[in-house]
């Protein structure tokens, strides 16, 4: 390590306003939790399923003439058609509307619905209309979820070889936050305004993890560097008193070597998302805005959640330590 990274100044104490940033971990996670509870108590699941999980119909309509939504919702209810989902889309340069019902095995229904629309919005052409088999959903539901669970357990066995338990542990404790704040932020959409969650949706959440996993290993990767630094001496940049530094000095001036990169990095993915999100068209919005607060959160927490839990980590360690026998005749 260079001269300079080892005269390394603090900018930013993360670990003195530790309770400060578990806090705002708090605040954001809370509210999630209890959309996620309301979720349960009203659809029997966290989030609000979409047609990947329950079955149902997609059909793409394009009208002569541009259409409002509200009408097509109005016909929806008449033809006894509740909680369908009605998207804008541009489809080879034309406006398309997307619609997302249940399952239209009557072929009756499908008539009476085209009629329905016809009479409302004039002439369309039908693009397409797909149905999704409530077999599927189960399916689909239970391979994203081993999928999660493997790459958490995978996660722990590499960080505590590569490092150790405790920092996988925080890690993981990181990962969960962003989940969490992921599943919670879904939840009370679906609340709100009936956003359903799809196969995309678990994709997204594992990218999520990955790229926040990525993260806290750079902070982690600078700690351990660093590490041989406690106990070293060190004199207070304001008062000039000398004084040994603990290992949460060391975790503070780690998290500062690599606060701007890390900062950096997840800016350039924000506005990548960002203008996906604004112009990249209805068909992937929900997974973009899944992988927007995703990454943001991952941010926040692999700066100011992991780093902060592994220094009480440590410092209760010591403390049980120093409690024994042993270690306090010694």
């Amino acid at each position: 390590m260079s001269t300079k990274e080892q005269d390394y100044k603090v900018k930013v104490d993360i670990v003195k306003y530790r309770w400060i940033w578990i806090g705002i971990s708090l605040l954001l996670t809370l509210p999630g939790v209890v959309g996620i509870g309301m979720c349960y108590a009203k659809f029997g699941t966290p989030l609000k399923p979409g047609i990947d999980f329950t079955g149902g119909s997609i059909l793409q309509y394009q009208f002569e003439k541009p259409v409002e939504l509200e009408p097509i919702h109005e016909v929806l209810e008449e033809c006894h058609l509740p909680g369908s989902q009605v998207q804008k889309a541009y489809i080879s340069g034309r406006e398309a509307v997307v619609l997302r019902t249940k399952a239209l095995d009557d072929e009756n229904l499908k008539k009476q619905l085209d009629k329905a629309l016809e009479a409302k919005l004039g002439p369309f052409k039908q693009l397409s209309i797909d149905k999704v088999t409530a077999t599927i959903g189960p399916e689909l539901l239970m391979n994203g979820l081993i999928a999660l669970f493997s790459t958490l357990a995978v996660m722990i066995m590499y960080i505590s070889y590569r490092y150790k338990f405790d920092f996988a542990m925080c890690a993981i404790c990181a990962l969960l936050h962003d989940v969490i704040v992921l599943c919670g932020f879904y939840a009370i959409l679906g609340l709100v305004i009936g956003v359903e969650v799809d196969s995309l949706f678990l994709s997204a959440v594992l990218t999520v993890i990955g790229f926040s996993v990525h993260d806290t290993i750079v902070v982690f990767d600078r700690i351990r560097e660093n590490a041989k630094y406690v106990g070293s001496k060190t004199k207070d940049p304001v008062t000039g008193e000398e004084y040994k530094k603990t290992f949460g000095d060391v975790t503070n001036d780690s998290v500062n070597q690599t606060l701007a990169r890390s900062i950096y990095t997840s800016l350039t993915v924000v506005f990548t998302l960002t203008a996906l999100y604004l112009w990249g068209g209805v068909t992937t919005r929900d997974f973009v805005l899944a992988m927007l607060v995703g990454i943001i959160s991952g941010t926040y927490s692999s700066i100011f959640n992991a780093s902060c839990l592994l220094v009480l980590w440590r410092e209760i360690k010591l403390k049980k330590q120093l409690r024994t026998p042993a270690t306090a005749k010694a």
